[in-house]
């Protein structure tokens, strides 16, 4: 069998996990809020997957996949598993984007008129808000996506290990690997961001928003991600 630990070494304390957001869907390109509801990449975003893939793949070993089960995220994943030894992707429900309630669906600059109680409750600096429509607080995804990558860094000590998701998501686990620090801004498509998960439920950030993969109109710079500010 192939080596599957990523640098050789043996008895690591940590795992490496690279967090990949999604590839750019048309509703990130007309700033539409997706939250849980299931868009798929468009052709943009299959080229950007290709491009992380293809770098993925000349990387040190990908062990597994792990992938949210929306469309935009497993697509990515399947991209990426693909090149990179045509792994299986193990999707995780609790990888999803924040739920935005009755935020979904609508344009985010006309979101305040049609739903303003929602836009008040997301636009509100407080953490501990739900949104109407059955949308979460950032505590509940923080607690949500942050356990759920703990579980997966448990289980995969020494190894490296892909996981795609979402940009509300991504803002959580980089509040978990560094609390005090500010808060982080745009979360680009196919961005790459690898984390190491240590004994004792320690966790460092290696690499942070990284898209050298693609080159300067390979990217959207404005689209709406799951928060007021990633892209």
């Amino acid at each position: 069998m192939e080596e599957s630990r990523f640098d050789c070494e043996e008895d690591l304390d940590y795992a490496e996990i690279v967090v990949v957001r999604h590839g750019e869907t048309s509703w990130n390109a007309e700033r539409k809020i997706q939250g849980h509801l299931d868009v798929e990449l468009n052709d943009a975003g299959r080229q950007q997957a290709q491009r992380v893939a293809e770098r993925l793949s000349k990387e040190p070993k990908i062990a597994h996949v792990y992938s949210s089960d929306l469309k935009r995220a497993f697509e990515t994943a399947q991209i990426i598993a693909a090149k990179c030894g045509k792994l299986e992707v193990l999707t995780d429900r609790d990888l999803r984007e924040r739920h935005l309630g009755d935020m979904q669906g609508l344009v985010y600059q006309e979101a305040s008129k049609i739903r303003p109680e929602a836009y008040k409750a997301f636009s509100s600096n407080r953490t501990d808000v739900d949104i109407p429509g059955g949308g979460e607080s950032l505590d509940k995804l923080y607690d949500r996506c942050t356990t759920a990558l703990q579980r997966i860094g448990d289980k995969h000590k020494g190894e490296r290990v892909v996981v795609v998701t979402h940009g509300g998501v991504i803002r959580s686990l980089h509040e978990r690997a560094r609390p005090s620090a500010r808060k982080v801004e745009k979360i680009l498509n196919t961005s790459v961001n690898v984390f190491r998960l240590f004994d004792g439920e320690k966790w460092t950030i290696q690499v942070w928003g990284d898209v050298s993969h693609l080159d300067q109109t390979g990217f959207l710079q404005s689209g709406f991600g799951g928060d007021r500010t990633s892209g």
